[in-house]
């Protein structure tokens, strides 16, 4: 390979976990990096933003990825539909298998995928991981890292662990969470992947640390954190079960979950033989030592990547969690100014009702009066103008600026703290719509409350979002129209 100052490193998946760690860690070792992004205003704010080029794209559409390829002498592919929805497999075999055809002469291609169980029965997530790999290694020279949990600050496995021991004093488990599973600290990742770069192509190679048991990872981020948790286990617990009490306890959605705890339903330790005659400069930490380095930057608040941060589609939708503040955020690109975005959410409420599903606000409203609340008696002062301090239904407006943002607090008796926030943000010649629906809950009856509700959120917001952006475009039409 070219030297670091001539060699040009393609990264996708640049807003993922791993790679807006590793990017930063590219460029200073002086290579000059490019990454492959769908929506370039996702990179924007980042530190290294200013010093990488930017190629719009998208693994899904393969008449977009040549420029991105062109000149390229190593990839990183760190993309995999780790969320599932209808059909991840077929999308992740086909993004892989464009990305092989538009490669063409590509003489380096790093992937990092899942160690995989010993086991006929074997998650859909974990094969579909698996078959990513071998796509690339069957079109490319390769380099396939496998590894389990990555413990790291804001990392998925992580806060699953942490915030299962934080919250539960005595917890109830399945049995398999006695099965050997095989962590690897973040750092440690990073690691392999930037000697791959020198190493060249090197097939299949499983990285990690020592391996021990689920049980023996809550534990020893319970010893860490000075607290004392029993666990008791049960001979069975569905995974999906599993992975809706996970989504209850902690802030990783059910969705991610799922291909989490399929990963330790089985016992997952790798053959690490290969990783450390390749590379005798890499000592793994110990799963203590990992743990203690990640709580001490997110006690410092210094996470600098984290998992939700790759979140998106056509319309996304992110649950995040941080110092104590839940936060549901549905976003949407509207073809419609701000301004006339804008418009449209400060005009919600009164009369006007909230769009869609009135009837459960109505019922909403009614509980809040019985429970000693306002309910949605007070309506509105205006049916177009909101002010700041003033009542709409059981909201008060705590901000309103336009043509950017209007942010709504509770004043509805909950468990906590409550407000719904709209921002209107240019985007090309349209608008991104960012809707939050945010929670501070008081004690662990308010982390149940809030969850207990996201069903019917769903339902709610992400109708709410498609109204807004839907009265938005057509009034914006109609007003476009000559006629």
């Amino acid at each position: 390979m070219k030297t670091n100052e001539n060699a040009r490193v393609l990264v996708t998946g640049a807003t993922g976990y791993i790679g807006g760690r590793l990017i930063p860690e590219l460029l200073e070792r002086g290579f000059r990096v490019r990454v492959l992004v769908r929506d370039r205003t996702r990179i924007e704010g980042r530190p290294w933003a200013a010093s990488v080029e930017v190629f719009e794209g998208d693994l899904l559409a393969p008449g977009t990825l040549g420029p991105a390829l062109e000149g390229v002498d190593a990839a990183y592919y760190l993309v995999h539909s780790m969320y599932g929805g209808k059909g991840y497999g077929e999308r992740d075999r086909s993004a892989a298998e464009n990305f092989v055809s538009a490669a063409g002469t590509l003489r380096h291609v790093v992937y990092l995928g899942g160690l995989f169980p010993d086991t006929e029965k074997v998650s859909g997530h974990l094969s579909s991981r698996r078959e990513v790999g071998e796509i690339l290694r069957r079109g490319l020279p390769a380099t396939e890292f496998r590894a389990g949990p990555i413990i790291g600050s804001g990392s998925a496995s992580f806060e699953m662990v942490r915030y299962l021991t934080e919250r539960l004093p005595v917890m109830v488990a399945p049995r398999w969470i006695n099965n050997r599973v095989q962590p690897i600290y973040v750092g440690d990742v990073l690691a392999y992947l930037l000697g791959a770069l020198e190493k060249g192509p090197s097939g299949v190679i499983d990285i990690g640390a020592d391996s021990l048991t689920f049980r023996e990872m809550m534990l020893g981020y319970a010893r860490a954190r000075g607290l004392r948790r029993r666990i008791i286990t049960v001979p069975v617990l569905a995974p999906a079960l599993a992975a809706l009490w996970v989504g209850l306890v902690t802030p990783i959605s059910n969705s991610l979950a799922v291909p989490l705890i399929e990963g330790v339903i089985h016992p997952v330790v790798g053959d690490t033989k290969r990783a450390r005659g390749l590379f005798p400069g890499i000592t793994p930490l110990p799963f203590a030592e990992s743990v203690e380095r990640a709580l001490s930057l997110v006690l410092e608040g210094k996470t600098e990547t984290r998992w939700s941060g790759s979140l998106g589609g056509e319309t996304d939708y992110a649950i995040t969690e941080r110092q104590g503040l839940i936060t549901e955020r549905r976003t949407m690109r509207v073809n419609a100014s701000p301004d006339r975005v804008f418009s449209v959410f400060t005009s919600l409420g009164g009369e006007k009702g909230w769009l869609v599903w009135n009837g459960m606000w109505k019922l909403r409203g009614l509980i809040d009066r019985l429970t000693g609340g306002p309910g949605l008696r007070r309506g509105r002062r205006d049916p177009g103008e909101l002010l700041p301090g003033e009542a709409c239904d059981f909201w008060r407006v705590e901000e309103v600026s336009r043509p950017g943002i209007l942010r709504l607090r509770a004043d509805m008796k909950l468990p906590g703290k409550a407000w719904l926030e709209w921002r209107a943000i240019p985007e090309g010649t349209g608008t991104r719509l960012v809707q939050d629906a945010l929670f501070a809950p008081t004690g662990l009856w308010g982390v149940i409350y809030w969850k207990s509700v996201y069903p019917a959120h769903r339902l709610i917001f992400n109708g709410m979002i498609r109204a807004i952006a839907s009265e938005a475009e057509s009034s914006s039409s109609k007003k476009s129209d000559p006629h």
